[in-house]
């Protein structure tokens, strides 16, 4: 089956002391499977929002999303959910934090089958030795391993990332950027992140999503990131086609356009010649 996300007329009304809040309005967006999708945009643009729509946290006003040919009405384990704190619960070790969501989700597995696979994706984040580990135990940047192997683990349709480095210093940003490019490209899950830094959405992304700036914050633009995968830093960082995207970025996010919606709609950047 296509598991192909599909985000409609999306539109989100707050009540308030002083009228509606129209957060979102008309907010479209079409994720194929397999695909790497980043949300940026001004503070308060209702980035989160969609993604609280999408995992089944928040109801729409108006618009829906659809997964794999079914409406999305609520929470499931179709989408993995990663937020900007690692929400682990501190009485289970780093196993047990990820066993918790396999043993639901994986029922049909035996006992054994559901330990392997959350030993694996530990494995796979860099915390094979780590396992018994608590919490309290872990530094910031370990605990959002044991966060995106929870997450994985579950094996969902779309994995929805809240700004899920914005608390690391940055090496352990850099570092946890090549771990989760190293998870998902095993199997490619759709991804959809939020995040503030065009250079993280530039090196993680297949498509960066800009939006305009709120109230009624809907798609700005799409520009396509054509750095081959699997991706090296240092090689993104050599390649002119870098610094051409990041500049059409910063300059949306700098520009009156972000504020409403902008004639940039769709544009691939290609290399700079020479």
């Amino acid at each position: 089956m296509d598991h192909t996300l599909l985000i409609s007329k999306l539109t989100k009304v707050y009540p308030t002391p002083r009228g509606p809040l129209v957060v979102l309005e008309d907010f479209d967006l079409r994720v194929p499977e397999g695909q790497f999708v980043t949300l940026i945009g001004h503070s308060g643009c209702g980035k989160s929002t969609v993604l609280s729509i999408v995992a089944g946290l928040q109801e729409p006003t108006s618009g829906g999303v659809i997964l794999g040919g079914r409406e999305v009405t609520g929470p499931g384990p179709d989408r993995g959910v990663v937020f900007q704190a690692p929400c682990l619960l501190p009485w289970l070790s780093a196993l047990e934090n990820v066993r918790l969501g396999v043993d639901q989700v994986h029922r049909h597995l035996s006992r054994s089958e559901r330990r392997s696979l959350a030993e694996h994706y530990l494995a796979c984040v860099g915390l094979g030795d780590a396992l018994d580990k608590m919490p309290s135990e872990l530094s910031q940047g370990m605990r959002q391993r044991v966060s995106l192997a929870r997450a994985f683990a579950l094996q969902p349709k779309v994995l929805l990332l809240d700004e899920p480095f914005g608390m690391l210093d940055s090496v352990t940003r850099c570092e946890l950027h090549d771990v989760l490019l190293d998870v998902w490209q095993q199997d490619r899950r759709t991804v959809i992140m939020v995040t503030h830094d065009v250079d993280e959405a530039i090196f993680l992304s297949d498509r960066v999503v800009m939006m305009t700036q709120g109230p009624k914050a809907r798609v700005g633009g799409i520009v396509d990131v054509p750095m081959e995968r699997p991706r090296n830093r240092a090689a993104v960082l050599q390649d002119p086609r870098y610094y051409e995207l990041r500049q059409t970025l910063l300059e949306f996010l700098g520009s009156p356009g972000a504020e409403s919606e902008t004639e940039v709609a769709s544009s691939t950047v290609e290399a700079v010649p020479g």
